[in-house]
């Protein structure tokens, strides 16, 4: 069964790569493999794919790299493969770009599971949600995918906007660590708390007008964080 989402495959490691073209294209997808960074590029050149896989040591260009040129032109989902699984190495792949991190050796389920969570809208997405939400600041178009602030549109990849879209569906309240987790990553993620923290601080410098005093989201300590669309205006 063709599903017609494409899939961009870096790694240059041969077992990894033929299993994942084997395993990937019974699934369905469109598949491109790509040895390294470099390639990945060109590739992307001709082909733009629905979702990146990478792995995060290569030659010519590393992981880490190609999510910071990948990102700074477009807004798929990236994957990141790796056999480091410290949590610096994780928040180095998350603050490059990279929406989620597996670690090798992975179970070949939960990578599917990873790429079908990564490629499909979460449940605030999904059409009998979709709707606008207009409060203070904000216009948030879940339909369109779309938000601005103050009439300004700002573009979000879609692992940030649906972050947003779930702290806006709780407005002035306090969401906790690990409902974000769930919403927008799932219950694997739960014990992921760098996830929450790289990915608020880059919403943050995307929204807010002083990323290093935040006005929209508040930090509540230990407990989660609060979305305020109507801010108290400082003095």
């Amino acid at each position: 069964m063709k599903n017609h989402r494409r899939i961009l495959v870096v790694d240059d490691e041969p077992q990894i790569t033929r299993v994942l073209r084997t395993t990937l294209t019974a699934q369905g997808y469109d598949l491109r493999v790509a040895n390294d960074g470099e390639t990945a590029l060109e590739i992307m050149k001709d082909w733009t794919p629905d979702l990146v896989i990478t792995d995060l040591v290569m030659p010519q260009m590393d992981g880490l790299e190609l999510c910071r040129r990948v990102r700074a032109k477009a807004e798929m989902p990236i994957i990141v493969l790796s056999v480091r699984g410290e949590e610096r190495t994780k928040v180095r792949a998350l603050d490059a770009g990279a929406d989620d991190y597996v670690i090798k050796p992975f179970g070949m389920s939960e990578l599917l599971a990873r790429v079908r969570a990564n490629l499909r809208r979460t449940a605030v997405d999904e059409p009998e949600d979709a709707g606008v939400f207009e409060e203070g600041d904000f216009r948030i178009d879940t339909g369109a995918h779309t938000i601005a602030i103050c009439g300004r549109e700002v573009r979000l990849t879609p692992k940030e906007f649906n972050l947003l879209v779930y702290l806006s569906r709780h407005p002035g309240k306090v969401v906790t660590h690990r409902a974000l987790l769930t919403a927008v990553w799932g219950s694997n993620a739960t014990e992921q708390p760098e996830y929450l923290r790289v990915f608020v601080r880059r919403l943050r410098k995307k929204i807010e007008p002083d990323a290093a005093s935040p006005r929209y989201i508040l930090t509540e300590p230990w407990v989660g964080y609060r979305f305020e669309p109507s801010p108290i205006k400082r003095s």
